[in-house]
């Protein structure tokens, strides 16, 4: 087997979307502190209860909107090659995937809201057991990599 990383990069865009999606998720948990203070105030429980939910609440901003974007693309890696195609993901786990041609099923791009507006896409690729995803591809290379592939599986297919 190759032990080489895969060649290809996501989207360093892709940093600015995780960090804006931990963003919008730490809110959330912003705001079962707040009640979760409110409660703690009204019932006059000590107040380091409040100060120990803050603290977890900015060690978990730190961690998911800072941190683990940086991680998260620095391990993210792919290649598309005639027989296979590569996946390196994984923060503190390294996950590599190769997933045959002969098992591609459907290839697709899709793109919500914040990964329009930077301009980027994700490609799923479909197998018989499983969708993989390749995140926070620019658009125009995505859409590419999906005629790509599903031509590659389609000279995979007739091959067998």
């Amino acid at each position: 087997m190759n032990m080489e990383e895969p060649a290809k990069r996501i989207s360093k865009k892709a940093l600015k979307v995780w960090r804006i999606s931990g963003s919008i998720s730490s809110v959330f948990l912003w705001l079962l502190i707040i009640g979760a203070g409110v409660f703690i105030v009204i019932k006059q429980w000590p107040l380091w209860i409040l100060f120990l939910l803050v603290a977890v609440g900015v060690l978990e901003v730190l961690t998911v909107v800072m941190a683990l974007p940086n991680m998260r693309w620095k391990r993210w890696r792919y290649e598309v090659r005639e027989q296979e195609i590569e996946l390196q993901r994984g923060v503190f786990v390294v996950r590599r995937t190769l997933i045959p041609m002969t098992r591609v099923q459907h290839v697709d791009t899709e793109q919500g809201p914040l990964l329009r507006k930077y301009g980027l896409g994700a490609i799923k690729i479909s197998t018989a057991a499983t969708i993989h995803e390749i995140p926070a591809v620019e658009m125009e290379e995505a859409e590419e990599m999906r005629r790509v592939i599903s031509a590659l599986a389609r000279v995979a297919e007739e091959d067998v």
